[in-house]
Order: structure tokens, then C-alpha cells, then sequence
């Protein structure tokens, strides 16, 4: 079998065991990294691809942020922007960020999870909102109004817990 040939068959049983399990497409987004944190992390895979990216046994949400950088981070990306900063907050804590009570975040590396770190949501939120707030009054004027923070490598070792 070619290299080319064993891809598509690899592909193809992806998909299909993926969509046996009701864990949506595999290859939208970092979904692949997604379910393979939540089988290491011993996590129920999230079924859709909105939302919680996996959840506790207890049903609790989870956040997951993957890298394959040299050092772990979360980048929080393409954060929808609401008319007022007291309404973002609230969006933020809400339907974004607080929303989750533990957010991991994952690095990569030669297509095995080699590192993962867990902070609690509220920690998370903590850090985010005063970056978040710097950008809020300039994020309007750009082309594409989004908001968007990263949680950094020395943040996440001296905030979270690592459990990988």
C-alpha cells in the first residue's frame, strides 16, 4: 500500500469510528486533538462541535486549548464582540469562558499529547478579562471585530496543575 493509499483508508476509518461514536467530524478545526485529549484525560467526548469541547464524569463542561508549540499556551480566539464592555463581561463569564469550571490546555508533539495542564475556569476568567478589556474600545475599528487573548506558559504553570 502507498503512502497516499493508507492515508485515504486511515481517513476514511477516522471518520467512520467517529461518527459511530457521535463525536462529529474529526478533521474540523483541533477536533482530532479534541478526542484524543478526552480518551488520555479519561473525559466523555463532547458530541457537537460548539460548546464544550469534552465533559467530567460528574457532567461538568470542559474547555480544551491544543498547541504544538515548543511550550503549552491557550489562545482565545475569534471572541465574538458584544455592544458594550458590561455586556461582553457578561458574555464572557457567561457563555464563553466562565461557563467552564476547569479549562485544559494540551500540547502536542510528533502526534502525541506529551503535556496537559488544567486552571480553574474563574482563574482563567481572571486573566482573560483585563486583556480582553485593553482591546475591547479598539476592536471596532478593525476589519474583522473580534477579540481575542492568549493564557501564557508561565501563567498557566503558575495558576494550573499539571496532569500530564
Amino acid at each position: 500500500m502507498t503512502p497516499e493509499q493508507e492515508y485515504l483508508k486511515l481517513y476514511h476509518r477516522m471518520w467512520k469510528i467517529c461518527s459511530e461514536q457521535g463525536w462529529g467530524d474529526p478533521f474540523s478545526y483541533a477536533r482530532s486533538k479534541e478526542i484524543y485529549a478526552a480518551i488520555v484525560l479519561k473525559h466523555k467526548v463532547a458530541e457537537t462541535l460548539s460548546g464544550a469541547d469534552a465533559y467530567r464524569e460528574d457532567g461538568e463542561p470542559l474547555e480544551y486549548k491544543s498547541t504544538i508549540g515548543k511550550k503549552c499556551q491557550g489562545s482565545y480566539t475569534g471572541v465574538s464582540v458584544q455592544p458594550t464592555w458590561q455586556q461582553q463581561e457578561e458574555y464572557l463569564t457567561d457563555e464563553k469562558i466562565g461557563k467552564y469550571p476547569e479549562h485544559f490546555y494540551n500540547r502536542f508533539e510528533a502526534g502525541r499529547l506529551v503535556e496537559s495542564w488544567k486552571m480553574a475556569g474563574d482563574k482563567v476568567l481572571g486573566i482573560l478579562l483585563p486583556k480582553l478589556k485593553k482591546k475591547f474600545s479598539t476592536v471596532l475599528q478593525k476589519k474583522d471585530p473580534r477579540l481575542s487573548a492568549t493564557i501564557t506558559n508561565s501563567e498557566i504553570q503558575e495558576y494550573g496543575e499539571r496532569v500530564i
